[in-house]
């Protein structure tokens, strides 16, 4: 009686090269900033009196951004911006898009569509739910908001994931 091999799922497809893993990882952030550093650099930015070097767009709709945004986001929804994007944004200024989440790909509709009118632009990894689930301040129509920070998300007990 003869076995057949396992194949491990992890490696039925061979790792990339060293060379072309590091060329992929490195295209992935000149497209993506996660939250966490965004909001370090907007919290620096606000003690400091500084520019924070970008501006933070929000993709969503009028009742979502209601429901909570990120404090100092431009609010311009995917749908608006071939009317709006001209107004609102400086196209020498990078654009970080977000929209809900993970689960959500407006962020990604809107940075593509703000890249086809020459703005450069990343999208915010985890949207406003990682923002709010790693315990960063947020606004809602109602005032200021802020939740304590998901454990399973950002580290409880300092500021810094180490990542």
């Amino acid at each position: 009686m003869t076995t057949t091999p396992q194949v491990n799922p992890v490696l039925r497809t061979p790792p990339a090269s060293p060379a072309a893993a590091a060329a992929y990882f490195s295209a992935s952030l000149a497209f993506h900033a996660d939250a966490s550093d965004v909001a370090s650099v907007l919290t620096a930015a606000a003690a400091e009196g500084t520019d924070p070097g970008f501006v933070l767009v929000d993709t969503r709709s009028t009742a979502s951004w209601d429901q909570g945004h990120v404090p100092g986001a431009v609010h311009l929804p995917t749908a608006l911006i071939p009317e709006r994007a001209e107004e609102l944004l400086d196209r020498s200024v990078p654009v970080v898009t977000y929209c809900w989440g993970p689960g959500c790909n407006g962020a990604t509709r809107a940075a593509l569509a703000l890249a086809e009118r020459g703005f450069r632009v990343k999208e915010m990894l985890g949207g406003f739910e990682y923002w709010v689930r790693e315990g960063f301040a947020y606004e809602t129509w109602e005032g200021p908001a802020e939740r304590a920070a998901d454990p399973l998300t950002a580290p409880v007990d300092t500021g810094d994931c180490g990542c």
